[in-house]
């Protein structure tokens, strides 16, 4: 089959590689209709290099149809269409007897003192064969895929794998009170859906605050209020400012390690992808190399007593916080992977209907073909032709 391979820094290649095959019982195989690229895509794009080999398949955000199942997988068939959550949980353990998927006990990567394994991210989550690809190997397939209808647009599903639970999680994290207020830094993918989630679960107003012309764009269209980081020399300011001079009652996170405007903390992502492999690690792991501007202007906006949401992903061990000023305004701190499973049965009847109240149509800016994968990183990356989504078709 063909499947799009990580050769290095920048460098994706889509190759012939051996067809994935039932290994364990509780296997599936997926032929793959559509499958995205996520902007956490992107850290293994950059700075995550150091955890991955030449050969390994990308891919966490996928849908399809079912080809086969192993002798355990009961709740699915051949011809089952599905959509693959990028966490792979077994539903049974004590993690996931409490819905906390991302923590499943069955497939944490103890060797790298991780939560459960992912989809196409690297070492420090399994090593799994991603599903940017034409055929995907499901593990626990007993629990992790999601059934849904034959008929229907592949978007209006697609992004059940990852990016509309993860922003779900986000905006219930964030526990913005009835009518209150919410903002959400960073409008890319997960930015969108956390500010249309915000509104649907009854934020009286969200600001979505971001700097590319385009996702601020897409957000207006939403009825979202939105702010454009260029124009304000006090981001935090303006926003307390703006809310009452207290504040948004919560704030969301959704851009993480890789924000713009923290020149130390691309320095330091910079050295750390010219170091051997086995050192950056050490580095990535041990040393904090996140660009903090974002987490921190949160943190300063958001009103006291409020919550601070991270959905965007964090890498470093060692990240400096203001910890006096967060203890003396009572700032609640949330964050995590996403528990896909424990939000897709409440996010699901939104989508079946006509209505789409979350937009989910009207996210995706690019549909192209596998075979274009490694021009669709490059233009996500630098963020060009107006990309915000990609959606690939094998």
């Amino acid at each position: 089959m063909k499947a799009l391979t990580w050769q290095g820094k920048r460098d994706v290649r889509v190759e012939e590689v051996p067809d994935p095959r039932i290994e364990e019982p509780t296997d599936a195989i997926i032929k793959i209709t559509s499958t995205a690229i996520c902007g956490s895509d992107l850290h293994l794009y950059e700075v995550l290099g150091p955890y991955l080999k030449p050969g390994d398949i990308l891919g966490h955000e996928s849908m399809g149809i079912v080809e086969e199942v192993g002798p355990e997988v009961t709740r699915l068939k051949p011809g089952d269409r599905v959509v693959v959550p990028f966490n792979i949980s077994c539903g049974s353990c004590w993690m996931c007897q409490r819905q906390l998927y991302a923590q499943c006990e069955t497939t944490q990567v103890t060797s790298e003192g991780k939560g459960a394994a992912l989809f196409g991210y690297t070492s420090l989550y399994g090593s799994v064969p991603g599903g940017q690809a034409e055929y995907l190997r499901v593990p626990q397939a007993q629990f992790g895929p999601i059934t849904i209808p034959q008929t229907g647009a592949d978007e209006r599903y697609l992004y059940l794998s990852d990016i509309l639970p993860t922003a779900w999680q986000a905006v219930k994290y964030a526990d913005t009170p009835p009518g209150g207020t919410l903002a959400v830094f960073g409008l890319g993918p997960v930015g969108q859906f956390c500010a249309r989630i915000g509104r649907h679960l009854g934020a009286g107003r969200v600001i979505g605050l971001d700097l590319v012309p385009e996702r601020l764009e897409l957000a207006r269209r939403h009825g979202i209020e939105v702010l454009d980081v260029r124009e304000l020399d006090d981001v935090p300011g303006a926003l307390i400012d703006l809310v009452d001079g207290r504040g948004p009652d919560a704030v969301i996170d959704a851009v993480g390690m890789e924000a713009h405007g923290s020149p130390v903390g691309k320095l330091a992502h910079a050295a750390v992808g010219m170091l051997p492999d086995k050192l950056a690690q050490t580095m990535t792991d041990r040393v904090g190399t996140d660009r903090l501007s974002v987490l921190h202007a949160a943190i300063k906006a958001v009103r006291r007593g409020g919550t601070v949401s991270l959905s965007g992903v964090y890498g470093g061990e060692a990240d400096p916080m203001p910890l006096m000023e967060m203890f003396d305004r009572g700032i609640q701190l949330r964050m995590g992977q996403c528990h896909v499973r424990r939000w897709t049965d409440e996010i699901l009847p939104l989508l079946a209907g006509d209505d789409d109240p979350l937009g989910v149509e009207d996210l995706r800016t690019h549909r192209m073909p596998l075979a274009s994968a490694p021009q669709a990183y490059e233009m996500f990356q630098k963020k060009e032709d107006g990309c915000i989504k990609v959606v690939l078709a094998p």
